[in-house]
């Protein structure tokens, strides 16, 4: 969820720009919810003075929120062709999502947002078209890397352009802001070219299917899976709407070149068992991803069958563990081999180790070091090595802090609002106004709603009328449990004067009372109760 501000002026009368903005993905602590977004409140009053939103690359935590959170910004978006290709692909997809005017740049070129200076340097990483920018201000320049890695031999596109950072460290940097995603682990990562190869023997020497689950975007190692494919004689089927997006976009701009046409999912049938190459969504569990209708043999014309291999090349994201887990489970249960990192070099991460990272010191020689991109533990470890390697000053920023760079010592000169949003189906808002809260408590303990009527004289008119969705059906010694929650609701009634029965609030909140009291005795839970009281 990567959106970083970046301003320039006096306080009163200060120019902004917006570098990323990304969404992450909601937990079971958020049932229902779509997506989780970045709370622009901040800018979004100061919209008047936002120069522009410059995005670095496609990955959804970089640039996901854009169609939910342009409308309440409206203004110009800077991005690379590819990653203007998918906003499209992806806005076609959404009837509602706004029509965003997109500027286009490439690596190597220049342009301007209002004082800030801006030029795209070329790095590598695991998505086509990745770029850190160069922002120059008359206060100095500042790197934002994005995301980037050092790679010898990328599948596709350029290696990351020493040279242009050795010059820009040469006339000087004001800051480094940079990825710290691998700032805990050692050496340097492999090259995916490196991964191309792990892939190719993989695929060689599989005696069946081979299925090839990664991350939609990294076109790179579709590509990788489409060579090795081709030079084992195998044809490749794609399964998933977002990696044929992606590779509709990667078609049209040419990094797909000289392969062979992918085939559908209606070619399965017609491709001999030792032929075939699946290449589908579903890394990370998600269960209405193809990798997991596989797993669950739901798929209308394709199925696995025992001898078949499925290559994980992918890193699992935290949290997506028990998914993963259970879906690896129900493929070995089919008699299936999974392969993974740990078992051959079939994936390799997107970001720098901290070998690369000393080496990008080296050439950028920045007075000011500032990571992002990681959780604390990951930002001081950077924090850490930055220091050790005689950066003079390092910045350790949270969200909602504002960093002065210049002039003077770097420092933390103000909080700013912060938070999350969420997306909700069509609607965007906190947890409060898309109903979350509410829903987390009934996802616990379940709804009762409790009808309750009453006569002329404030009498029951009749017993009365209990519905409960996700309540135990009866309780530990096996009496009912509606039955035991509509004693509690009369008994509630009954236990009112008649002369206060007139406040049907009162009868209300009474009933509600009684109702959650007696389900927790009965079945040690209190579900969210509502009550309706007529006369």
């Amino acid at each position: 969820m990567n959106l970083a501000l970046y301003g320039y002026g006096p306080p009163g009368a200060r120019t902004w720009i917006i570098v990323d903005c990304g969404v992450t993905f909601p937990g079971p602590a958020l049932p229902g919810v779509d997506l989780v977004l970045p709370d622009i409140r901040f800018i979004e009053e100061r919209a008047d003075r936002l120069a522009g939103i410059v995005i670095t690359h496609a990955h959804e935590d970089h640039y996901g929120a854009l169609l939910d959170l342009w409308p309440r910004l409206k203004c110009d978006v800077w991005m690379t062709p590819f990653t203007a290709g998918l906003l499209e692909a992806k806005r076609a997809g959404e009837a509602w999502a706004p029509d965003i005017p997109v500027s286009i740049f490439k690596a190597g070129e220049r342009f301007t947002l209002g004082p800030f200076a801006i030029e795209a340097v070329g790095v590598a990483h695991s998505i086509p078209e990745p770029v850190s920018l160069a922002i120059t201000t008359p206060a100095g320049t500042v790197i934002h890397t994005g995301d980037w890695k050092i790679d010898p031999a990328p599948t596709l596109g350029e290696k990351t352009d020493e040279a242009r950072f050795r010059a820009l460290g040469e006339k000087g940097v004001l800051a480094l802001v940079c990825d710290s995603t691998n700032a805990m682990r050692e050496g340097v990562s492999p090259s995916e070219e490196d991964v191309g190869e792990g892939l190719r023997e993989v695929i060689e020497q599989a005696g069946g299917r081979v299925a090839v689950t990664t991350f939609s975007s990294n076109v790179g190692r579709i590509r990788a899976v489409a060579e090795a494919a081709r030079d084992a004689g195998r044809q490749v089927l794609v399964l998933g709407s977002s990696l044929r997006r992606v590779i509709e976009v990667a078609e049209e701009l040419g990094y797909l070149e000289g392969l062979p046409p992918f085939l559908a999912e209606e070619d399965f049938n017609h491709i001999p068992r030792e032929n075939a190459v699946i290449l589908c969504t579903g890394s990370q569990g998600e269960a209405r991803a193809a990798l997991a209708k596989l797993a669950r043999d739901e798929m209308r014309n394709v199925a696995l069958s025992p001898g078949d291999t499925v290559v994980f090349s992918s890193r699992t994201i935290p949290g997506n563990e028990k998914a993963i887990i259970t879906i690896k489970n129900q493929l070995i249960e089919q008699g299936i081999r999974i392969i993974e990192d740990t078992d051959a070099l079939v994936h390799v991460s997107g970001h720098p180790r901290r070998n690369e990272l000393e080496r990008m010191y080296e050439w950028v020689k920045p007075r000011i070091l500032v990571p992002v991109h990681g959780e604390a533990a990951h930002l001081v470890a950077h924090g850490a090595l930055a220091a050790r390697a005689g950066i003079p000053e390092v910045a350790q920023v949270r969200n909602g802090d504002m960093l002065r760079l210049a002039p003077g010592p770097a420092e933390i000169v103000d909080q700013v609002p912060f938070g999350r949003i969420y997306k909700d189906g069509k609607v965007l808002g906190d947890e409060e106004q898309v109903g979350v809260r509410e829903r987390r408590k009934l996802s616990f303990a379940g709804h009762v709603a409790v009808n309750v009527v009453l006569d002329d004289r404030y009498d029951l008119a009749g017993d009365p009328d209990l519905v409960a969705i996700g309540v135990a059906e009866t309780d530990p010694r096996g009496e009912p449990m509606e039955e035991i929650m509509l004693e509690a609701a009369a008994g509630a009634v009954l236990s009112i004067p008649r002369q206060r029965r007139k406040d049907l609030d009162l009868v209300a909140e009474s009933v509600r009372r009684a109702v959650r009291a007696a389900a927790n005795d009965a079945w040690g839970k209190k579900p969210v109760v509502t009550v309706f009281v007529t006369q």
